[in-house]
């Protein structure tokens, strides 16, 4: 299965032109935390799924990849 969370937060990183450490102190987690999400060496804890939604103003949803760009459900 693909890692949609790793993909789609590394695209909003890229998007907002943040770094990774950047971001990481802005939502209160490491920087290897960012960066072993977007590389799909671990997945976050809900807290943190939280965190990237309301900082990026996106669904937890879309995060996980169970909606698309336009909020269409995809299951």
């Amino acid at each position: 299965m693909k890692n949609l969370f790793a993909s789609r937060l590394e695209a909003l990183l890229k998007e907002h032109n943040l770094s990774k450490r950047a971001f990481a102190a802005k939502i209160g987690v490491s920087a290897t935390s960012i960066s072993d999400w977007t590389n799909g060496k671990i997945q976050p804890t809900a807290e943190s799924i939280y965190a990237v939604s309301m900082y990026f103003k996106v669904s937890a949803d879309y995060l996980l990849g169970l909606e698309d760009e336009t909020g269409s459900k995809i299951y």
